[in-house]
Formats: C-alpha cells, structure tokens, sequence
C-alpha cells in the first residue's frame, strides 16, 4: 500500500519532469529555425549584394 502511495507521489513530479524537457526541447528545436532563418536571411543579402555589386561595375564600365 505504501508502495502506490509513494508512486503516485512521484507521478506529478514525474509529469513536471516531463512536460519541462518537452518545453526545453521546443525552445531548442525553436531555436534551431531562428538560426536556419537568419542563415537564409545573409546568404539572400549577400547574393544580393553581389548583385548590386555587379550592376555597378557594368553600369562603370559602359560609363569609361
């Protein structure tokens, strides 16, 4: 008897364990697609940065 009244003790903290690594693990994976996001976000400013570098070399070398 002693036995299921210690369990279900345990069970709320257990529940309480489990819900933070699942919140944990949210954050983490939440993370991951900021940083898969700002990943994309330079390497779109840097093509376009290369682009604007382009136009501006062919616009100086129709200029000489």
């Amino acid at each position: 008897m002693t036995y299921f009244i210690s369990h279900s003790m345990d069970a709320p903290s257990l529940n309480q364990e489990l819900v933070r690594d699942r919140i944990r693990m949210l954050h983490r994976e939440a993370e991951e697609h900021r940083r898969a996001a700002d990943i994309q976000r330079l390497r779109r400013a840097r093509r376009d940065v290369e682009r604007a570098s382009a136009r501006l070399r062919n616009a100086l070398l129709r200029l000489a």
